[in-house]
């Protein structure tokens, strides 16, 4: 029962985690998008909540793998 629930946690995870944009369009590609020039950008809205599903699920997977180690 505990390796279905780390298999189901680890596809919600890769969902999760491809759900996440970072560095959207062509200026994305060429490096454009991050550097000391980038601005800082806050998260909203579904973004937010997908950042914090994210760290939900790694965290429930992280401990899923703990206790499937001591048992």
């Amino acid at each position: 029962m505990l390796i279905l629930g780390e298999v189901v946690i680890s596809a919600v995870l890769i969902v999760l985690i491809l759900a996440q944009e970072r560095s959207a369009g062509a200026s994305g590609i060429f490096g454009a998008g991050g550097g000391e020039g980038a601005s800082y950008q806050t998260r909203r809205g579904l973004e937010k909540g997908i950042f914090w599903a994210t760290i939900v699920a790694a965290a429930v997977f992280a401990g899923l793998a703990v206790i499937k180690l001591i048992l």
